[in-house]
């Protein structure tokens, strides 16, 4: 039986996406692809979330990019600006969770610098039980002793779990652990694969 749940954020609970900062930046859309694929990329940022301080990730990158210094600071001077904010349907479907009391946690690929500007900016934050933060602990996702680390901080038996992410690596790194894993692709989609777990999601929290 599943008792306990474990969210990842960013993708699933916030709406975090460069993009929303950089379409303000560049005029053409083919040209913020090109540079969020070969300057701020995806592997730059996630040493970020692994620990790597910022002011060192910038610094290294914009020596090795001059031509681009404004933009690549504008990465994190404005990085709040990458958040939209909630993935609202998936927030109700954690609130009928917390409604029905169902034990929550988070897991997520974050810088530990960054993390503090959304920590306190919305309120199902403070539903979960524990959130292990990536850049705090200096290892990510789908690294097995993160996973390690959340179930065994808080006592969690991996076969009573199960694991909501959007990276498919992700979810299989913590399936391999024991963790049920649910690759999360919508709101309605993890509804239905939480209720065929037996969990309770049929109705949200009051005032959702």
């Amino acid at each position: 039986m599943i008792r306990t749940v474990i969210f990842d954020l960013g993708g699933v609970l916030i709406d975090w996406d460069p993009r929303h900062l950089y379409r303000k930046l560049f005029d053409d859309a083919a040209e913020m692809e090109q540079f969020l694929a070969t300057v701020c990329t995806p592997a730059w940022n996630e040493r970020q979330d692994a620990g790597r301080p910022i002011a060192e990730a910038v610094a290294a990158l914009t020596a090795q990019w001059p031509d681009h210094a404004d933009l690549i600071a504008a990465y994190y001077d404005r990085w709040i600006e990458m958040i939209a904010g909630p993935i609202t349907e998936t927030v109700e479907v954690l609130a009928g969770l917390k409604a029905h009391g169902v034990p929550l946690y988070a897991l997520t690929n974050w810088s530990a610098e960054t993390f503090p500007h959304v920590a306190h900016r919305y309120d199902f934050l403070g539903w979960f039980g524990d959130i292990v933060v990536s850049g705090r602990e200096g290892m990510k996702k789908p690294d097995e002793r993160i996973y390690r680390l959340l179930l065994d901080r808080n006592a969690l038996n991996p076969r009573e779990a199960v694991f909501i992410d959007d990276n498919a690596a992700n979810v299989a790194a913590a399936a391999a652990l024991g963790v049920h894993g649910l690759r999360f692709v919508s709101a309605a989609k993890l509804r239905e694969d939480l209720a065929l777990l037996g969990l309770p999601v049929n109705h949200a929290a009051p005032g959702m």
